[in-house]
């Protein structure tokens, strides 16, 4: 029977259930959102060596709450964990698991899978870095923000080690297939047992299948830790061998050669988008590849990975042709822009003045002038380029944190072209 009410969040409806707890969407009268309350089961709670094992995972997750905040990963509201009841408030995410894209009648575009992963990889990159490692990393546990779509959530961290506590390393926790070969032996884990786990979620979402299938977890486990999985092409013979290369490295058996940082996992899927075995509209940038172009940029050195996907998301981005005018003089100026491809030629009245490369800011000063704001110069594309554009309005509603960064990127940026101009006027 589904609860009226669970603590002061009213229930509207089952949305989860798993062995040993119950999922619901409610409202959360006070905040005026839904929310899902994940509800230990009352038959598991007060059996008195699993409801003790289990109120210690609620806890362990509940313990997260406030820690990793973070726009790929399900944020805790709010926990009760007690003798008489045990349940953890969260993030509502509508989008449903990613395992009915993890079977062979449901799998995605190689470019979608890919874009899934990047994004998984850079959210337990942000944990890792506070600390813990989820160490139960499986499709049922990565959420779709929409059906349909890449963006993702990261849920259940009660599994989660976390550095700076004892109290939560649980042994013999996680889901068998989606294990290491360091978990299944019992060896002490780092970050690099998510990066195996992580590579057989790929493995699964490229392929529909397991790398191992077995009928029994003693054979499944000794498979994991002696043998190799059947190459992702075995399967799906399309599948681009730069894809597979970053399944094989991630579900490496010897840990030192499998991927040592999330950083090189990262590195890797973004260089994918490059490879021209997959398809991809060349006037069209993933939201990968856009992350990985804003994060090699010098002006987004200090922004966290939360701002940048925040960036991602309002910036406009677009192709040039050699000749065009980005930016004209004495036109009102409303954006700004950074080249993140090409070079463009700055010119005043017809003579250049400057060549633009990448990573090169221009179009600011007409933005917060005091005055007119129109542009005292003329930018044009001199070979093929890719710009981000950003306006105005959208800055201004960005986050308190992100337009911070914004501020001091250009007193930087500022700073060097007053410095680099009185070197030009002292050399006269």
């Amino acid at each position: 029977m589904i609860p009226g009410r669970i603590g002061k969040y009213e229930i509207r409806r089952l949305i989860g259930a798993g062995a040993t707890s119950l999922v619901y969407l409610a409202w959360d009268p006070f905040h005026q959102r839904e929310v899902a309350v994940k509800q230990l089961d009352p038959g598991v709670m007060h059996t008195h060596q699993r409801g003790r094992l289990y109120r210690q995972l609620m806890l362990n997750e509940a313990s997260l709450a406030g820690k990793l905040v973070h726009p790929h990963i399900v944020q805790i509201y709010d926990a009760v964990v007690d003798e008489d009841d045990a349940y953890v408030v969260m993030e509502y995410v509508p989008g449903g698991t990613l395992e009915p894209l993890a079977i062979p009648s449901g799998l995605a575009p190689f470019e979608r899978v890919t874009e899934i992963i990047f994004k998984c990889t850079r959210a337990l990159d942000y944990a890792f870095r506070r600390g813990v490692t989820h160490r139960d990393i499986k499709p049922a546990n990565i959420l779709l923000s929409v059906a349909g779509g890449s963006d993702i959530r990261i849920t259940d961290f009660g599994s989660a080690l976390q550095s700076a506590s004892d109290a939560t390393q649980i042994a013999n926790l996680g889901s068998p297939a989606y294990m290491s070969p360091q978990q299944v032996r019992e060896i002490p884990l780092d970050h690099r047992t998510d990066i195996y786990s992580l590579g057989v979620v790929m493995y699964q979402l490229l392929t529909g299948r397991l790398p191992f299938e077995t009928d029994n977890n003693y054979s499944l486990v000794y498979r994991i830790a002696n043998e190799l999985p059947p190459a992702t092409t075995d399967y799906r013979p399309d599948i681009p061998e730069a894809l597979d290369t970053i399944v094989r490295r991630a579900m490496e058996k010897d840990i030192d050669r499998r991927y040592q940082s999330w950083i090189e996992f990262s590195h890797d899927l973004a260089l994918a988008f490059r490879n021209q075995s997959i398809q991809i509209d060349s006037q069209t940038l993933a939201e990968t590849e856009k992350f990985q172009s804003l994060r090699s940029l010098g002006f987004f050195r200090d922004f966290n990975d939360a701002e940048l996907w925040e960036i991602v998301n309002f910036a406009q981005w677009s192709q040039l042709q050699p000749g065009t005018v980005i930016l004209k003089e004495g036109e009102a100026g409303d954006h700004f822009c950074f080249l993140t491809e090409g070079d463009a030629r700055v010119k005043k009245h017809g003579k250049l003045l400057e060549i633009l490369t990448v990573g090169d800011c221009f179009g600011e000063i007409a933005l917060f002038s005091a005055g007119s704001g129109v542009r005292s110069a003329s930018v044009e594309a001199d070979t093929l380029v890719r710009v981000v554009t950003i306006r105005a309005k959208a800055l201004q509603q960005a986050s308190d944190t992100c337009r911070m960064h914004f501020y001091k990127a250009f007193l930087e940026v500022l700073s060097t072209r007053l410095s680099l101009a009185s070197s030009r006027i002292a050399n006269l």
